[in-house]
Formats: C-alpha cells, structure tokens, sequence
C-alpha cells in the first residue's frame, strides 16, 4: 500500500527533507558506555528527560574531556515520535564538539533551524515544534547532571510556560519570525499553553506575571510601529531623491500627495485637477496642470489655490517643483 494510501500525502510537504532522513536514519542515535568513554579519554554522562503531557522522552549521552569541558562524543536514545527523533538527532550533533557551557546555549529554535532545507522554511509543521523544545531541555539536564548544579541554574530569561519550558524570548523570536497573529498560532509554533492552559490568560489554575495574551500584543504593537517607520524612512528617502526618479515615478508621488493633500479641498467647491506633464528646467520641475470643474472658471485658481498647491508639493516632494496652470 502507498504512502499517500495510508496517509494524506500532503503532509509530508511540511516535513523537511532533513527531518525524514533523520526519522529514516538517525546518525547520532545509539549510547555510550564506559568503556568507550574510557577509550575516547573523557567522563561520560547520562541525562534523561520526559515529557509527560505528551509521553515522549529523550534520554542524552554525553562523553566530556573534562580538561577543556569539550563534549567528545554525543548521542541519544528517544522514546517518542519520529519528529522527537528528528530533533533529538539535531540536537547531539549539534552539541558534538562544543564546550558544556556553550552546549547550554543551544535553544530549540537552534534545533529546529538545524533541520531546514532552505533558512525561511520552517522544518515541521507547527504542532511539532514542541519537539525541539524536549531535545533543548535535555541539553542543560546533562550540563546541570556534570557541573553538579540544578538545571532551572541555566535559565536566563523567564519561562512563561512550565509545562512545554518555553521562554519568553523564545515566544517573542516566534511571533516576530513567523508573523504570528493569534495565541493559537503560537501554541501551534512552540507547544505553549497546549497542556495545562494557565499561561495563555489570567483565570487559569496558576497566577501568571505575564500571559500568551500579554507577550502576543506587545510583540504585535512593536512589529507595527517598525513598520511605520519603515515606511515613514522609505517616504523620506523617496522624496529626497526625486531628480533620480523617472517620470512616471515622478507624476505617481505628485500624484499622492494631491489626492491626499489637494484634491479633497478642491472637490469641496465642485472642482479638480490633472496633471498634464512635468518638464525639467534645472534648476527647476516644471509641474503643468489643469483645473477641472468649477476651477477651470475661478480666479482663484490662478492665485491663491495655485499657491498652496506648490507650497504642499515643495514640502512634501521636492523643493524646486514649480507648479504652472494651463
């Protein structure tokens, strides 16, 4: 029976093609015993770590020369689905010839980069992601279980949610990364707030500093106001180089700005305006317009009206606009 029989085939299109060979084929999967840590010259140590509330497990091996803190060698055991296997993979090569203290740097975002096939291209589907997370707690289990110290010790951000162990930097680098909009897209990414509930709003069994809600706003007022300055810096960088631009880009800005600036004033009175051409007559753009409707026939059109066209144009376009009726 075919796969796409057994299974929609679509979904393996979420799947990296690292991630399936990694399932198929796990290169860093397998133990080390004391004899070969004996024989590689190094101290071996043995992590476990589980999560219960969906049932996979990863158990570490590490052999350290402990001279230099260097990890010699690195495997696992997982106990779990084939994505837990994916990443756990990931993560002892990932581990393999650093140092412990740079070992506990690694983050589940690391895991899950280190399983793309292209940098933009998210390695699992969402509701995997908590995978990378499991393979990213074992790490500072097996650094705590060798420097003698309790694991929470390596934790230097806040962890907002307990059950999945996820960070708040790491729900902050999500939602930026991915463009996240709802809590539920962040539960899909990072696994927060898909077990006991209590991080994703106040109410919950236990009392939060910061919630899933809190940490969403926040991240989406920032990525909104960058935005607009964007937006607001690329005006600006428009506008000053207008001699650079070609006519039409040069008629579209102007263009803009009397829709916004001009045009409704002139619309109020029953009249309006086109734009007939622009001419460069250094040091000047000549601007030829039309008034339309009840304009074409108002003197004011050639004074007072003209004048404040051209006053808005050279603040917001280019300063040596000139603007001449026809």
């Amino acid at each position: 029976m075919a796969k796409n029989d057994l299974i929609s085939g679509s979904i393996w299109d979420e799947y990296s093609n690292q991630v399936i060979r990694r399932m198929d084929d796990p290169t860093h999967q397998g133990e080390i015993t004391e004899e070969r840590a004996k024989e590689l010259g190094g101290k071996l140590i043995i992590a476990d770590f589980g999560a219960e509330s969906c049932g996979d497990a990863v158990r570490l091996y590490w052999c350290i020369e402990e001279g230099t803190n260097k990890i010699l060698e690195s495997k696992f055991k997982s106990f779990g689905c084939g994505t837990a296997i994916a990443s756990s993979d990931a993560m002892a090569e990932l581990c393999e010839g650093k140092t412990v203290d740079e070992a506990v740097k690694i983050t589940n975002i690391d895991v899950e980069k280190a399983l793309r096939d292209h940098p933009d291209v998210p390695a699992v589907p969402p509701q995997k992601m908590h995978c990378s997370v499991m393979a990213y707690d074992v790490i500072k289990k097996a650094a705590a279980t060798y420097k003698g110290v309790d694991m929470e010790s390596f934790e230097t951000e806040v962890i907002i949610c307990e059950c999945a162990r996820v960070t708040l930097g790491t729900i902050q680098e999500v939602v930026r990364l991915n463009d996240l909009k709802t809590v539920e897209e962040i539960t899909d990414y990072t696994k927060a707030g898909a077990f006991c509930k209590s991080c994703i709003k106040p109410g919950g069994h236990e009392e939060k500093d910061i919630y899933l809600v809190d940490i969403l706003n926040d991240v989406r007022a920032e990525m909104e106001q960058e935005k607009l300055k964007e937006a607001a810096d690329a005006s600006a960088a428009g506008s000053s180089t207008f001699d650079k631009m070609t006519i039409v880009q040069r008629i579209k800005i102007i263009d803009e700005v009397l829709d916004a600036d001009i045009r409704p004033m002139l619309m109020m009175d029953g009249g309006n305006m086109e734009i007939i051409d622009i001419k460069e007559n250094m040091p000047f753009y000549d601007l030829y317009i039309r008034y339309l409707g009840a304009c074409s026939g108002c003197a004011s059109g050639d004074t007072g009206t003209l004048y404040a066209i051209e006053s808005v144009l050279k603040q917001k376009v280019d300063e040596n606009i000139r603007v001449l009726p026809i």
